[in-house]
């Protein structure tokens, strides 16, 4: 029997703690949770601000055998520190060979090919669920698309074919270690062809490019005006920021299933600027935007300016802030049938703190007291929708978040 039912890795850290509190307030009573991080003196500092009598594990992240303790003390390790090509490899590694799960925030599209190339095969044999992206990216949608494909196939719909998230409501901000990410994989891809062609391909996390179906030219983000997506879709459409990994996300779990979603499923994310007379201009302005902070972050004159001015690794908003955050996330989709059906993920908080600290705590306490409603697999380095399913739908929706399927 293990020692731990989650520990949480990085709880001193500004996400990190946050995991750690909502646990505190949340986990069903007689949770084994530890903490865990390179510091002790900060991690009692945690501890104690929580009012918690939790165990303390020092391990830094480059100390192999103190994460091959922990994984093999514990049923689930929940982590924040990053970015993760930088410093998660060996814990995913560690989890991988103890058949422990694991749950992290990673974005970084880079990491998470690795990391299926390293470790799918080794978690497959010991049955860790090794669960990448358990957080704003990329939960919503991939936690979207499952839901409504459930719904159009339980209508008899048939399968999804054009599927569009847009980012209809947002009030939060971009988060530090989100920003090191980017400046982390910019710098890996800048002098390597191959790594850049990885990067910028839609299907760089399937498990078998070979096998995907010939769609022709796969779009991450749609640009176009709301009715090209749906009828009841209004205003004008610009780039999500997180759409370059969070499509990847859910191609890969459309092929982990088979295909399930659909062989002609097409899928891309958008943000919503409304339908005011300057909307265009709004759209056309934060394609130019995104484009100038990769060009920003990649030079380095202009990067020591960026560094002053975006929030550091380990930084993040005030209680306040993060408790007046917001999102709401509209999918449409067209069905094989013709049908249209549409769903809905919506969660109060920052998204890229408070309410992912929900998202992440709940996917660490499925995987630990879920363990018969989980879909069934063999383990391996899965998604949201693939390793945790309906577990993590209902215990979201009993969290306070809405989510919602439906024929429109």
């Amino acid at each position: 029997m293990s020692d731990h039912d989650i520990v949480v890795h990085g709880a001193s850290g500004f996400v990190g703690a946050l995991v750690a509190q909502y646990l505190a307030e949340h986990a069903p009573a007689g949770t084994r949770v530890a903490l865990a991080g390179r510091s002790e003196v900060k991690i009692a500092q945690v501890k104690q601000r929580l009012g918690v009598d939790w165990p303390i594990l020092v391990a830094d992240a480059a100390d192999v055998a103190a994460l091959e303790r922990i994984a093999a003390a514990t049923r689930v390790v929940v982590t924040t520190v990053g970015p993760y090509a930088k410093y998660g490899k060996p814990l995913v590694r560690a989890c991988a060979a103890a058949g422990t799960d694991y749950v992290d925030l990673t974005g970084e599209v880079l990491f998470a090919r690795e990391s299926i190339d390293d470790n799918h095969e080794l978690a497959r044999s010991t049955g860790a669920r090794i669960v990448h992206s358990c957080g704003f990216d990329s939960i919503p949608s991939d936690i979207g698309v499952h839901v409504l494909a459930q719904q159009a196939k339980a209508g008899g719909a048939g399968e999804l074919t054009d599927t569009t998230l847009v980012v209809t409501s947002l009030r939060g901000g971009i988060s530090g270690g989100t920003i090191d990410s980017m400046r982390h994989q910019l710098d890996v891809v800048k002098n390597d062809r191959k790594l850049r062609r990885v990067a910028a391909s839609p299907y760089s996390l399937s498990p078998d490019r070979s096998a995907e179906p010939d769609l022709g030219r796969q779009d991450d983000t749609a640009v176009v005006s709301g009715p090209a997506v749906h009828p009841r879709l209004r205003g004008t459409l610009a780039p999500f920021f997180m759409a370059s990994y969070n499509t990847r996300v859910v191609r890969r779990s459309n092929a982990l299933r088979g295909w399930e979603y659909g062989r002609a499923f097409r899928y891309r994310e958008a943000m919503s600027v409304g339908s005011s007379p300057l909307s265009p201009v709004m759209a056309h302005g934060t394609r130019l935007g995104l484009g100038a902070l990769m060009v920003g972050l990649s030079l380095p004159p202009t990067r020591y300016v960026l560094d002053r001015i975006l929030p550091k690794p380990g930084e993040g908003p005030s209680a306040e802030s993060r408790e007046s955050g917001h999102f709401t996330m509209d999918l449409f989709a067209t069905t094989t049938s013709g049908a249209r059906y549409t769903a809905r993920f919506r969660a109060k908080g920052d998204p890229g703190y408070a309410a992912t600290a929900v998202m992440l705590g709940e996917s660490a306490l499925a995987l630990a007291h879920d363990r018969d409603a989980l879909p069934a697999s063999e383990g391996g380095v899965l998604t949201p929708a693939t390793a945790l399913g309906d577990a993590l739908v209902a215990r979201l929706r009993g969290a306070g978040v809405e989510i919602t399927a439906g024929k429109s």
